[in-house]
C-alpha cells in the first residue's frame, strides 16, 4: 500500500478497502495533527480535530474531484476548517448587552463633571448594542470593556486583522448614530 499514490489511497478508501484506509491514515497522520497543533496550540485538542478531519475525509472520499487539488490540500483544508470550527465552539459566549454596560466604571460614562447617564440613556446604549451584528458586538465589547487593541481583537476573534478594524469601526459608527445626543465617551474610536 505505501507504494500507491495518495489519488488511489483515498479512491482504496471511499470503496471501502480498510488496508488503505490504514495507510491513508498513516501517509498523512503527522502532517493533520501538525496542522491542528498549529491551528488550536493545544495537543488534546489537536487528536480530536485530526480525528475528525479523518473522519470528515473519510465521508467525502467519494466526492472528492483531483482536477480541483490535490489529496494533500484538499485533506489539509479540511483539517484547517475542523480546526476553526472547534476554536469558535470553544471560544466564550458573548456577554450580554446588559452585563457589560453594568461593567463600565463610571469614569468610562460620560464625563465625570456631568451628570451620569439616565435610566433612559442606559436603555439606550443597551439596545443599541443588542441590535449590532454579533460578530461586530463581540469585536467592540473586546476592544471597549476589555480594553484590547484591534491586533488582540483579530487573534481573540481568530480572524484577520482588517477584519477585526472593520468590526469596530463598523460597530462604533452604528453606536455613533443610534447613540446621537448622549455623552457616551467609552464609545471612542479604538485604535
Amino acid at each position: 500500500m505505501s507504494t500507491l499514490t495518495d489519488d488511489a489511497l483515498l479512491a482504496g478508501m471511499a470503496a471501502g478497502d480498510r488496508d488503505a484506509a490504514i495507510a491513508f491514515v498513516r501517509r498523512f497522520q503527522r502532517r493533520v495533527y501538525g496542522l491542528a497543533l498549529v491551528v488550536t496550540s493545544d495537543a488534546t485538542l489537536a487528536d480530536d480535530i485530526a480525528q475528525e478531519a479523518f473522519l470528515r475525509a473519510w465521508r467525502a472520499a467519494p466526492t472528492y474531484d483531483a482536477r480541483r487539488g490535490a489529496v494533500t490540500t484538499w485533506l489539509l483544508t479540511i483539517t484547517r476548517n475542523v480546526g476553526i470550527d472547534a476554536l469558535r465552539m470553544r471560544r466564550s459566549v458573548p456577554a450580554d448587552p446588559d452585563t457589560l454596560v453594568n461593567l463600565l466604571p463610571e469614569s468610562a460614562i460620560g464625563n465625570p463633571t456631568e451628570p451620569n447617564l439616565t435610566d433612559g440613556e442606559i436603555a439606550r446604549v443597551r439596545a443599541a448594542m443588542v441590535r449590532l451584528p454579533e460578530p461586530q458586538r463581540r469585536a467592540v465589547s473586546l476592544a471597549v470593556i476589555s480594553g484590547l487593541t484591534a491586533a488582540e481583537v483579530a487573534e481573540a476573534e481568530g480572524i484577520p486583522l482588517g477584519t477585526a478594524k472593520t468590526r469596530i469601526r463598523a460597530a462604533m459608527q452604528r453606536l455613533r448614530a443610534d447613540l446621537s445626543g448622549i455623552n457616551v465617551t467609552v464609545f471612542e474610536e479604538q485604535s
